[in-house]
């Protein structure tokens, strides 16, 4: 237990230095390709980070040995969602309330497009819906329907490339770090610093997930609840990392819309091949996931609706995930 602590500590710390380059590198490449700063978020930081989730729904799904395989790989499509719109949500809150940057602290509200984020939480409640939906119900070309859900994330990357917003000022971004003395490192540079940083990503986030497998089982936990409870926490870490490095620099408008682009990645992509290659039929504590996922979004979606969000507000939406949490745990684990 004692190795399999330290491969978790060393694991997050490997994946936070990560994180912090390709941050760095994702800016520089949103500027080259003349992508706005939300869309740099929602599609290029989202995509990137979302990505590795994606390919171990797959490989669970796909080619998993047994029943009990695929139905963690169900569980943790699910669990993405949920985990990005309670904990990652309240972690950027409380980072907003604790940070020591002066410039993020004399915030009352946060700087971003509520208002296309209130879209955003709406875009993703009507699609997950859908998933919750063909989840509850058998009918026939059921599988086929995972086609509609690529295609709902096809048509939200449009929109999200069509919409005008601000475009990155390279007067206001740190240098390459793979090129620290160019003033202007080109889009090759910046997409090479993105992948290494993924790939570091990627092979600590799966070190780190191990861990949880190990400990998972230490504390008692069904394969199923692990997947639901700690893998999403382990898989949506770049995400949330992201957003706290962003959020530290006082790009919140980066942070939030990086969150809100991984969520429509994990309500399509993953759902497509859970419909692709399993029954998709939930019970029990997936029903209950995908309820709490739909509460939440809700409440972001009100919240966002206001247009004035403080770090207060978006912190209380990791209670939900703690409340979540707690049911599950108290309703699986006897006593």
């Amino acid at each position: 237990m004692a190795v399999t602590l330290l491969l978790l500590v060393g694991s997050a710390l490997v994946i936070y230095f990560s994180c912090e380059l390709f941050v760095n590198a994702v800016e520089w490449l949103g500027h080259r390709l003349s992508v706005t700063q939300t869309a740099t978020g929602t599609i290029l930081a989202a995509f990137g980070t979302a990505l590795p989730e994606s390919v171990v729904t797959l490989v669970a799904v796909a080619f998993g040995d047994n029943p009990a395989q695929k139905d963690i790989g169900v569980g943790a499509a699910l669990g993405g969602p949920l985990a990005l719109s309670t904990l990652a949500y309240g972690v950027v809150g409380l980072i907003l309330l604790g940070s020591r940057n002066p410039l993020v602290k004399k915030k009352t509200a946060v700087d971003a497009d509520c208002v296309r984020l209130s879209h955003d939480q709406g875009w993703f409640m009507a699609i997950f819906l859908c998933s919750l939906l063909a989840g509850l119900l058998d009918f026939p070309g059921k599988a086929w329907l995972g086609f509609a859900f690529l295609g709902g994330y096809a048509l939200y990357v449009w929109k999200e490339l069509k919409t005008d917003g601000e475009l990155h000022d390279c007067d206001g971004l740190e240098p390459l770090r793979f090129r620290p003395r160019d003033e202007q490192p080109s889009l090759f540079w910046a997409a090479l610093q993105s992948g290494v940083a993924l790939v570091v990503v990627f092979a600590a986030s799966r070190i780190f997930v191990a861990q949880l497998d190990v400990i998972g089982p230490a504390l008692g936990l069904p394969p199923q609840l692990a997947a639901l409870l700690l893998s999403p926490v382990a898989t949506e870490m770049p995400e949330t990392l992201n957003a706290v490095i962003w959020v530290q620099q006082g790009k919140e408008r980066l942070a939030l819309a990086n969150i809100s682009g991984s969520m429509m990645i994990q309500a399509t992509v993953p759902t497509a091949f859970g419909l692709f290659f399993t029954p998709w039929r939930f019970e029990g504590a997936l029903i209950l996931a995908a309820s709490v996922t739909l509460l939440a979004t809700a409440w972001l979606f009100l919240l966002f609706r206001r247009g004035k969000v403080g770090g207060a507000q978006l912190a209380r939406s990791s209670l939900i995930y703690a409340v979540f949490a707690g049911a599950l745990i108290f309703k699986a684990v006897p006593a």
